[in-house]
């Protein structure tokens, strides 16, 4: 794999910061915020300079019942072929549900959902995984996410469902210690357990990023400073294997430039305690010394771990420990008490393909399964329907209105006309929109439907506001916008709000 360094996420809030940071190895951008054949200036300007640029995608939703959309798919690869980048990156997370394999309307999350730690959502997860890997032209990595939910009835662990994925299809992985950390908040895991099960010799690259907590549960904003506990476990991740790359997120609430320059330099000190953790352990393993000690044998192990990981995953050591995973696991439990993948037998276990792969009709049997599972989560999430049995109603409630507060401020990035129309009345009435009105397409549909929906009830009170608002959503609902240069619609919308003051 190759090294990328330290890096940050690229904003366009923080352009200008990034390019006169020192010792910015790579930087990485969403995906979905570029448009490849218009790349902004300072991402030029970077790749002038010798920086690497990766794609971060958020909307391909791989983790979901349906297959990979192929125009998605094509939008990723060309975003890659542009900026010449050596990889690109996705979620492990569902972000829609819904549509034909339910017979019901298709919903949108206008989010990261969790992916139930199961067989069925597992063989999915791989196939989607392969859809993807074979139409794009670079390495896919996929990221663990953050949740506030759990699914009820996993049958893995996050590390044992981490390490079935890369077996199995070879993917690399973008592992985010902040959401290590969340999932130990609001879920309970361990984080050293599932570091202790991951194919470290997968690991793309990592991410660190900020949160806060609120009654007993944590946020991961990517607008606060990193905390103690994600750096710890960053050193703990490091202490075991040197990763490729690692990088700093930051989506909002950005501080001045030197203050992000101070918590890159807070995850390099991390990055070298655990560092210096892991050449201690060598030294002792080396010494026959260390704990649980196998002498010559571990070392010349762990020597060849580290040649065969530097041949890449799926390979060596990797693809013989997961094989000797499958075989153990027939009629066997995991550490957690659930009866493995392996324990099948008879016609059951006839069904599966080579190498435990399975047959295309138990992968379309799993993607029905799932598509009703996660329409139902998404449906109580969004739609107001009752929440699914098992799950935890206050969770839910706690993920719901998380999801509304995400959507509407996001409608207010994409359309910020509509806050400078609707002032301090914008925040409530989406949110109210938000509650009867689930997001069936992307967020600009959803601003125009947003604003239909309030003129359709007569509001806003305010008689110029309306028609200011009446004026937007003519300039935004034709076939093209009348004027072209949405800088200049902001400032007349603002002109407009401020002279009836």
């Amino acid at each position: 794999m190759e090294r990328l360094g330290a890096g940050i996420g690229w904003r366009p809030e923080i352009a200008d910061a990034v390019e006169r940071m020192p010792g910015i190895d790579w930087v990485e951008a969403v995906a979905e915020n570029i448009c490849p054949g218009h790349l902004p200036d300072s991402l030029r300007r970077l790749r002038e300079r010798g920086v690497t640029v990766v794609p971060h995608g958020v909307s391909l939703g791989l983790g979901g019942a349906d297959r990979p959309d192929a125009g998605r798919l094509t939008a990723l690869a060309e975003r890659a072929e542009a900026l010449g980048s050596p990889l690109v990156t996705e979620h492990i997370a569902f972000v829609r549900a819904g549509g034909p394999l339910t017979a019901s309307p298709p919903l949108e999350a206008g989010h990261l959902l969790p992916v139930p730690r199961t067989w069925d959502a597992l063989d999915v997860l791989c196939e989607n995984v392969r859809i993807a890997q074979d139409a794009l032209p670079v390495p896919l990595a996929v990221e663990n996410i953050a949740a506030l939910i759990g699914w009820p009835g996993e049958e893995m662990t996050e590390g044992q469902f981490l390490y079935e994925l890369a077996d199995r299809t070879g993917v690399r992985l973008l592992i985010d210690v902040a959401n290590l950390h969340t999932n130990h908040v609001n879920r309970g895991e361990d984080p050293a357990k599932a570091l202790a099960e991951l194919p470290l010799e997968a690991i793309a690259y990592v991410h660190v990023a900020g949160g806060f907590e609120r009654d007993g549960v944590w946020h991961d904003s990517h607008a606060h400073p990193v905390p103690r506990p994600v750096l710890d476990i960053l050193t703990d991740l490091a202490s075991r294997v040197s990763p490729p790359g690692v990088l700093l997120e930051r989506d909002e609430n950005f501080p001045a430039p030197a203050e992000l320059e101070h918590e890159l330099s807070t995850i390099r000190r991390a990055l070298e305690a655990g560092a210096v953790e892991r050449v201690k352990a060598e030294l002792r393993a080396a010494a026959g010394t260390g704990p649980g000690r196998r002498g010559d044998a571990l070392c010349a192990a762990a020597g060849a771990g580290r040649r065969e990981a530097a041949g890449g995953v799926g390979g060596g050591l990797l693809v013989e420990a997961g094989a000797a995973r499958q075989e153990g696991a027939r009629g066997v439990t995991d550490g957690t008490g659930a009866v493995r993948r392996g324990d099948e037998t008879g016609a059951a276990e006839a069904t599966r393909g080579a190498f435990g792969r399975p047959h295309q009709e138990e992968v379309d049997g799993a993607r029905q399964r799932l598509a009703l599972a996660q329409a139902a989560l998404l449906s109580a999430l969004v739609a107001g329907t009752p929440v699914p049995e098992g799950f935890d109603r206050v969770r839910i409630g706690v993920q719901a209105r998380a999801l509304a507060a995400k959507r509407a401020d996001v409608v207010a990035k994409v359309a910020p006309e509509l806050p400078v129309i609707l002032g301090d009345g914008y925040r409530a009435a989406f949110l109210g929109y938000a509650q009867t009105h689930p997001m069936t397409s992307g967020y600009r549909r959803d601003a125009l439907t947003f604003a239909e929906h309030l003129l359709s009830t007569g509001r806003p009170g305010d008689t110029g506001a309306r028609r200011e608002l009446r004026e937007w959503w003519l300039d935004r609902s034709g076939p093209a916008p009348r004027s072209r240069r949405p800088a200049h619609r902001l400032a007349r919308a603002t002109r407009r709000v401020l002279s009836r003051r």
